[in-house]
């Protein structure tokens, strides 16, 4: 981690830094070089796995359960989405904005439903002393013939 006096260019992991601080999570090695991984990039949909896999690439050195670990405290202060798609099988989007989800079942891949494009009606009345804090729709597809 190079972080650079203040000379007016931008350090190395200076997203991934302000966001963490603004979350109010500790900035340690590990949750560094992870949002460094997910945030100084466009927004996109990451597994524990593949990102897991990332970091040993980019050698930031952290462990499968640490990667679960992180991406779950990054989710509790607002910084992912996660999407479950199946049982044991979730996605983490860095995009937290509302909006809705299309599986490619062939491939795994998750893409977004442009905000707006879906609209979700004749949702449920909540039990008493509960209101509706979001619903999330992921659209299944696979190719035709399957």
């Amino acid at each position: 981690m190079q972080a650079k006096a203040d000379t007016g260019k931008p350090r190395r992991y200076g997203e991934a830094l302000r966001r963490l601080r603004a979350a109010g999570l500790r900035p340690t090695h590990q949750r560094l070089g992870l949002a460094h991984l997910l945030f100084d990039a466009p927004p996109r949909h990451v597994t524990a796995e593949s990102l897991h896999a990332e970091a040993a690439q980019a050698g930031v050195r952290v462990s499968l359960a640490t990667v679960y670990n992180t991406l779950h405290q990054f989710v509790g202060a607002g910084l992912l989405r996660e999407v479950v798609v199946d049982a044991g099988r979730a996605y983490f989007d860095t995009n937290v904005a509302e909006h809705h989800h299309m599986l490619l079942e062939d491939s795994g891949e998750l893409r977004d439903i442009a905000a707006g494009s879906l609209v979700v009606g004749g949702l449920p009345e909540p039990p008493q002393g509960y209101e509706i804090a979001r619903a999330e729709v992921v659209v299944r597809l696979r190719r035709r013939g399957e």
